[in-house]
This record gives structure tokens, sequence and C-alpha cells, in this order.
């Protein structure tokens, strides 16, 4: 039997991804999977943060190969047979039941959000059949074995490592190596064997979730404001449309493929009785009414999807010989597109546990604190996406609430760009004022005593000392742009100078205008 020095559970982008810096790490890797490669996943959506991470991890592993995955432009460019989509930003619609937003003046102002400034260095949205698939062959022509259809069903700790079993075409299987990393997704393989048992988020609602991929999908240009351009063009994004009991998103990929879904309450989805997949999502689509103009010729590609209970946090996340990625260690929902950033986040802190820990108690306790990081940043994640929740019915108070995400994030890539520090904590969760005041707020709208007075203002002012973008500006009217002004203006919050600044736009390739 082989020995490897990290065994790899899951094959995905993420356990992928760390196979490869692992191998650029000169350690011995095996992936397992479960299914085969190329297969249909979520997860599809990226964030400025998530690209400074591709390329960070690129450049710091000397993997050439996976950095056009940061920008479209050089994915475009470089990885034409990959198959992806153009994310400017976030877009957000609010509906209410039978009603039109496109002609009802108090639903018609979407809220935008850009993250770039042009095409060339948008974020991007992953057909994941696609780029697991290039991962997982990188990571193979890198020395890392591959197996499929493997089901696992075994896990002991040995002196020398850990000693996994299981079944592959009728024949008993097994894998020794010095420590496991599962990348095996929500209530994957660890959770299972080592019945860890659940933490559930407190103030997270037991959401559910129906989904598909899409032909047909219409564009919302038309539906935005008349009288001014947007900062980008609307569907090029993360488009949501939000309404009391849920939302739905829709990203883009070429050649004309949509991924879409709901993520709906439990009360919306015994309504929709959304477990009947396809006939359910037409009952949503029929309470929406320019959402259903949207799908009105759409064709699903593949059967829908339906999960129960989305959020998931795993009691633990590591223990003697092994850890868990983020996307297995807890789930809360794909609102702010958190999934992919939080992944990447872990790969590369676990690389860098490698590098100075490779093997023994010192590489456990490290990893052991990286896997500590990922639940304490999972929960404050839902701690913030349980308000915008339960702020669906308000959008006013939602836009508000959601300006905490964006403003931490913001600032920490401007500040991990300027050299401020070297990987960030997501959403402020290692910054004490910032970590606070997304408590503060996020727990005023919770729970039956939510106060909204005034939000809206309180939100601005909480915000102010990472405000780099100019959010909640009532004269931006919900509409933000990525402006070179904003950012030389907020030059005194992140401690740089006005020529840093200039530098920092030149090397990334913001306009400077």
């Amino acid at each position: 039997m082989k020995r490897f020095d990290l065994a790899i559970v899951g094959s995905g982008f993420g356990g992928s991804l760390l196979a490869l810096v692992a191998r650029r790490l000169g350690r011995t890797v095996v992936l397992i999977e479960k299914g085969t490669h190329p297969r249909f996943a979520i997860g599809e959506s990226t964030s400025p943060l998530a690209n400074l991470l591709v390329e960070r991890i690129a450049r710091r592993y000397d993997l050439p190969e996976v950095a056009p995955l940061a920008k479209w432009g050089t994915w475009q460019a470089r990885l034409p047979r990959v198959r992806g989509g153009i994310k400017r930003g976030f877009t957000f619609f609010h509906h209410r039941e039978g009603r039109e937003p496109v002609s009802d003046p108090a639903l018609r102002n979407p809220l935008l959000v850009a993250a770039s400034p042009r095409d060339e260095i948008a974020d991007t949205h992953w057909y994941r059949a696609d780029v697991d698939h290039f991962l997982l062959e990188r990571a193979r022509a890198a020395g890392a074995e591959y197996v499929d259809r493997v089901v696992l069903d075994g896990f002991e700790r040995e002196d020398r490592g850990v000693r996994l079993s299981g079944a592959s075409n009728g024949d008993r299987v097994a894998f020794e190596a010095r420590c496991v990393a599962d990348a095996s997704g929500p209530r994957g393989f660890l959770h299972r064997a080592l019945r860890l048992g659940e933490r559930p988020f407190a103030a997270m609602p037991a959401t559910r979730a129906l989904y598909s991929h899409f032909r047909g999908v219409a564009r919302m240009d038309d539906a935005a404001r008349g009288d001014e351009t947007p900062p980008y063009p609307i569907d090029d994004a993360a488009l949501h449309h939000v309404f009391d009991g849920g939302w739905i998103w829709v990203l883009r990929f070429e050649g004309g493929i949509t991924s879409a879904g709901a993520m709906l309450s439990p009360e919306l989805d015994r309504e929709i009785r959304g477990g009947e997949g396809e006939p359910a999502w037409r009952r949503l689509l029929a309470m929406f009414p320019a959402v259903a103009r949207q799908f009105r010729h759409a064709a699903p590609l593949l059967p829908f999807r339906y999960d129960e209970g989305v959020p998931f946090r795993s009691a633990a996340a590591s223990g003697p010989g092994w850890w868990m990625l983020p996307s297995a260690a807890a789930f809360v929902d794909p609102l702010l597109s958190t999934g992919i950033p939080l992944t990447l986040l872990g790969i590369a802190r676990a690389g860098l546990a490698l590098e100075n820990s490779p093997e023994g108690d010192g590489f456990e306790r490290r990893i052991g604190e990286v896997a500590a990081r990922t639940l304490d940043e999972a929960d404050l994640t839902a701690e913030l996406v349980s308000a915008l929740w339960r702020s669906f019915d308000d959008f006013e108070t939602f836009g508000a609430a959601t300006m905490f995400y964006f403003a931490a994030a913001s600032f920490s890539e401007a500040s991990c760009r300027l050299g401020r520090e070297e990987l960030p904590g997501f959403i402020g969760a290692d910054r004490p004022a910032l970590r606070a005041a997304i408590r503060r707020a996020s727990a005023r709208l919770r729970g039956e005593t939510a106060d909204r007075t005034g939000f809206s203002d309180a939100a601005r002012a909480a915000i102010e000392p990472w405000n780099v973008a100019g959010f909640l500006d009532p004269a931006r009217r919900n509409w933000y742009p990525v402006s070179a002004a904003d950012l030389r203006a907020a030059a005194p919050k992140l401690g740089a100078s006005a020529g840093e600044i200039d530098r920092l736009l030149a090397r990334t390739g913001f306009e400077t205008g």
C-alpha cells in the first residue's frame, strides 16, 4: 500500500487546488473522488477577494496555469476552452408578489455594486464542470495521484498518520497518509465518518435550495432606471431577485448557459412545494411578474436539484490527522458570493501551515488554528446573512445592511493590494471594531424586537472608518461604481499616500481617471 503525505477527499476546485499547492511544496498527494469528472456543481460566483487570492496562490506556488482564472480578460485570452462568465458586480432587484418592479416606482430602483471598472479585469463566474476538471488535470500533471468512483466509509487514526478505507466497483480499497484534508462539501466524508454532529447557526432559517442550469434566460437590462447609465451592464453580474421569503440567483456563462436557482424560507418552500422540482419553480416564478418574464422562454438543461436544510456548520473542523476546507466545514448561503473566496482563504492558509510546519505537532497546531478561523468566519458571515434574510421585505434596510459586507470586502482587498496585510480575515473578522459593528447591526435586525428606524443612517456612520468606495452616499441612489477618486479620497483610512494609491491603480489595471 502506498503511503502519502496528504490524502484529499473530494476533487472539486478546492481539493484540486490544494493538491497543486501541496505538490509544489514537495508533498505526495492522493485525491480521492466518489464520482467522476466533468460533473455539475454550483458555487459559481467569484469576488474581488477571490481573484486576489487566486493571484496570490498562483504567484506564491508557481502556478502560472492557474493565474488566468483571476481576471476575465486573461481567462478569455489564455483559457478559452474553460467556460466561464463575466461578473462586473452585484445586482439586486426587489420584488413583491404580484407587482411589477419595471413600472412600480416603489420597486424600480435596483441596487448595483460594481466590482470592477471594465471587462478586462472583471470578476468571473466559474462553470464548475469545466473549472473543476481543469484544476484536477493540472493537479494530476503536477504529480498528484487521482482515484475516482471510491466511496469511503472508514477512518482510523494510526501511529504514523491515518488510514482511509472504502469501496470501489465492489472491491475494498484503503489509503494511508500522514493527514487528511476533507474537500467533500457540507456533511461530507469526515463529518459522517467521525460523527462530528452539527452546531447550527443560531439565527439562520433552515433554508432550502431549488436550482438548475438553463438556456434562453432573457436579460434585465431594460429594468433599470432610464435616466442614467448604470455602472456596468446589469446582467453581467451576480443578479439577485430578492423578495420576502427568499431570493433567486441568475449567473450567465458563455454559450448561452445560465445558472439559476432559488433559496427559500421553509414557509415559502412549503407554499410552492419545492421538492417537486420544475413545477415548484414555475409556481415560484408566477408570483413575480418580472422574473416570470425573464424565464418565459427558458428551458432547464438538467433535472432540478432540491436541497433541504442548506445552512450547515460542523461542530468541529479539525482533529488529530485531519482538517476540513471551508467548503466542508460550513455553508451559510450564496447570497453574497462567499463560498469561493472562503475556500480560497482556507487553501492559502493551509499552504502557509504546510510551509512553516510540514509535519508533526507543529502542523496540527497550525492547521487547527486555520480550522478555528474557518468556523469563526462562517459564524460571523451567518450573523450578517441572517440579518439580510430578515430584511428582504424592506429593500432600503436590506441595501444598507449589505454595505457592511461590501465595505469590509473592499477595504480588505485594497489593504492587501497595498501590502498592508498578507491574508485578510473574512468580512472584518480580524478587525475587532469592524467585527463588532457587523455584529451590532446584525443583532439589531434580527428577532422579534428588530429595529429598522434610522438604520441606513446608522449603517453609514458605522462603516465610515472602512468605507473606501462611497457606499451609502444618498446622491448615488443605490448605484455604486468602482471609482479611482473614491480610493484616492480614502487613502488616509488605508494609511496610504496618494502616490501609493496611484501605483496601486496602475499595477492592478484600474482606470485612473
